[in-house]
């Protein structure tokens, strides 16, 4: 019975996740470890549920592209290589990277695609023989044939438009806001020193961009300050190794980071913040120094 229970998928462990998925799935663990949430913390945050996050992150189930998007924004994250990586394991777990793309239903084990032109065809009354009139027999066989292949595509494609149309639901359900505004971890003064991606201060809607200052080649710094967290600090993309942001605030201490590592260049780095404590966070300067050149630019809100 046990046997049988596992030959039937019942009762036994859940299939493995295709290979493909795997790289996916790591990477989603390590934005979630960066954020600092809890998987509870992800289903508040999100309009995906505690249970659902926990399947995406172990690669135990196709993981929707708004959801990959979502712990993106949350972890300050450009979603582009994340989204590279759902490519292809979306296209494993719908099978199509299997499949191949241009596959046709002729082609059997050594086929090409082709029909035999010799021998019985069969239609849909069933054998037609070869002798006289059997060409004949053949074309109308073979019409009837296509016209059934027809018959049965145009099916196939309004199951296909249903079913697309069903994504559009879900995919339009899941964008809509989850339970409600959250609260960060922490507020003012207790925000002082702390990372701001942990602390959920650079979520949507979370925060705002005071001042931004672009450089050669692709490197961008921020100014930003949460509104919920009372907090400044600076973010920045692109830095090559040695580069450093200092953000200064009159009466705070100078909070910086930086770019250790070639990785730090693709990702999103962020100051410590820093508590306003009343102050006013356009008086925050940010300044950067650029380790090839030695040379320094700094700006304010």
């Amino acid at each position: 019975m046990k046997e049988r229970a596992r030959r039937d998928g019942r009762g036994g462990p859940s299939p493995a996740p295709p290979p493909a998925c795997l790289p996916l799935a790591e990477a989603l663990r390590e934005l979630r470890e960066r954020t600092g949430l809890s998987l509870d913390a992800l289903g508040r945050r999100t309009a995906y549920s505690k249970s659902s996050w926990e399947r995406y992150l172990n690669g135990k189930k196709p993981v929707p592209r708004k959801a990959v998007v979502a712990l993106c924004a949350l972890a300050d994250e450009p979603p582009g290589r994340l989204l590279a990586l759902w490519d292809l394991a979306d296209a494993a777990w719908s099978g199509r990277s299997a499949r191949g793309y241009g596959a046709s239903a002729a082609d059997g084990p050594g086929g090409d695609g082709a029909a035999d032109d010799m021998g019985t065809l069969v239609g849909p009354a069933g054998p037609v023989p070869d002798g006289a009139g059997g060409a004949r027999r053949r074309r109308s066989a073979l019409a009837l044939g296509i016209a059934a292949v027809v018959v049965v595509a145009a099916g196939v494609t309004a199951g296909l438009a249903v079913t697309r149309d069903d994504d559009r639901r879900r995919d339009h359900a899941a964008s809509e806001p989850g339970p409600g505004p959250y609260e960060p971890r922490c507020v003012g003064a207790a925000c002082e020193g702390r990372p701001p991606q942990k602390m959920g201060c650079g979520g949507p809607g979370q925060v705002v961009s005071l001042a931004t200052r672009s450089f050669a080649p692709e490197r961008r710094v921020e100014l930003r300050v949460g509104k919920a967290c009372n907090a400044v600090w600076a973010r920045a993309t692109g830095l090559l190794p040695g580069d450093r942001v200092v953000v200064s605030l009159p009466g705070a201490r100078v909070k910086e980071l930086r770019a250790d590592e070639a990785g730090d260049t693709r990702r999103y780095l962020a100051t410590p913040m820093t508590a306003l404590k009343g102050a006013d966070p356009a008086a925050a300067t940010v300044c950067v120094t650029f380790a090839r050149t030695a040379t320094k630019t700094c700006f304010s809100g």
